[in-house]
């Protein structure tokens, strides 16, 4: 095998191999400086889990994802604004838009993510248009999640409501109800005291969490169950300065990967829904 020119002396083949290594190194330090690594802040619990899978999905967009876990509903959102985190994932639609009022903060969804479905529950009846006159159906009485029980049953087309209301930020109560034709009585509870209504009441409107308590399964036990695409469906917020940047897109797609979605199906059984 024939020597390169000008390299034939040993010293000068040295040389080259001490350049050549230089360049790997520089190569090397190229390639990771191409990793870019982003803060995003999320709540302890099952949203962390879904993060771990996302974090090996945005491994191939070339992100690195620090989690940076929260124990309440403020903070994310505080901590994105101030420029602490590049984005967060926790919230749907409807409490962004009331911070973003309220706190004045600049920053936008860019992606869905998942839905922990509000639903319908009954121990004597399959189905909403089984409803009798007069029946008793019971919703949470917290104004968000009140909104959200209507809106659900309004869906199912046992009620409607006024217009204006129960979207845009305008919160519906049983008041709102423009048109009752089975004459059904709203009954306002707690609601973590909803699944223990489910006997005396024809229906109950109940959030997951406290429905997974009680040993109820969304997807098997609710006789209606609120829509992937409901208003309720929690997002990714970034900063509105941030959001037609590069690792955003990137960012959603690792998300919104096919690995995630199987992990939420496989893991969590109808309690977080992917909504993408």
């Amino acid at each position: 095998m024939s020597n390169l020119p000008g390299f034939s002396h040993p010293s000068r083949r040295r040389l080259l191999c001490v350049a050549l290594a230089a360049l790997g190194i520089v190569a090397s330090g190229s390639a990771l400086a191409q990793e870019q690594t982003l803060r995003v802040g999320t709540v302890s619990g099952p949203d962390a889990q879904v993060w771990q899978v996302v974090q090996k999905a945005a491994k191939r967009q070339g992100l690195n994802i620090k989690v940076v876990e929260f124990n309440d509903y403020v903070q994310p959102n505080a901590a994105l604004d101030a420029g602490d985190l590049d984005a967060n994932s926790f919230q749907h639609q409807p409490y962004l838009d009331s911070q973003v009022k309220q706190r004045g903060y600049k920053m936008v969804s860019v992606g869905y993510t998942y839905i922990s479905p509000l639903g319908i529950y009954s121990q004597k009846l399959k189905s909403p248009k089984d409803l009798l006159q007069g029946a008793k159906v019971a919703v949470p009485n917290d104004p968000s999640n009140e909104n959200r029980a209507l809106l659900l049953l309004a869906a199912q087309g046992v009620i409607k409501l006024k217009s204006g209301v129960g979207a845009n930020g305008v919160n519906a109560t049983p008041l709102d109800v423009s048109d009752n034709p089975k004459k059904l009585k709203i009954v306002e509870l707690d609601a973590a005291q909803l699944a223990r209504s489910l006997p005396d009441v024809a229906a109950a409107v109940i959030n997951t969490n406290y429905a997974l308590a009680a040993g109820l399964q969304p997807a098997r036990n609710a006789i209606a169950l609120e829509d992937i695409h409901s208003p309720y469906a929690n997002v990714i917020a970034v900063r509105t300065q941030d959001k037609d940047k590069p690792w955003v897109k990137k960012l959603v797609a690792a998300y919104q990967s096919e690995e995630v979605r199987q992990f939420m199906k496989s893991e969590f059984k109808g309690a977080m829904v992917p909504s993408f």
